[in-house]
Parts: structure tokens; sequence; C-alpha cells
């Protein structure tokens, strides 16, 4: 079980930095919490499950999508050019 979710986290972490929109990354962080937790769980830590629960799953998320909702997205082919100049 430890492996399975060893390799999860994995997967979670490598697609996060794959992708390109910010919220996606931001929901597979969440879940990566959310794994890693599950992992502290079984390895007998359930304080560390709790705080990795409320900290990184619940506040770290509603930080991460406050911010990326925040930001202005651009369009995709806009780059590094000016939004002044358009």
């Amino acid at each position: 079980m430890v492996d399975v979710l060893l390799i999860l986290m994995l997967v979670l972490a490598v697609l996060a930095l794959g992708v390109r929109d910010l919220l996606v990354s931001v929901i597979l962080l969440s879940v990566f919490s959310l794994v890693s937790c599950l992992f502290f769980f079984i390895l007998g830590a359930p304080d560390v499950a709790l705080t990795e629960a409320a900290v990184g799953t619940g506040i770290g998320t509603v930080v991460f999508i406050w911010t990326v909702h925040k930001t202005r997205r651009r369009p995709d082919g806009a780059g590094a050019q000016s939004t002044e100049a358009q």
C-alpha cells in the first residue's frame, strides 16, 4: 500500500509540474497533499496527517486558488508581449 501511495504521489507531482493551467496544477497539488495525508496516517502518524489535511489540503489550497483567481490569464500565443501594446 505504501508503494502505491508513493508512486501516486510521484505521478501527481510530475503532472502538477507538467500542466500549463495554474488552476489544474493547484488541484493536482491539493490531491497530492490529500494522498500524503493518507500516507502519513498509514505510517502511524495521525497527528502529522491531521496537520497536513488542515494546512496542506485545506488552507493551502484555498490560498493558491485565491491567488490564481486574482491573476490574469493570458491567451495562448501572447507569450512575453506586453498587454499595453494591445
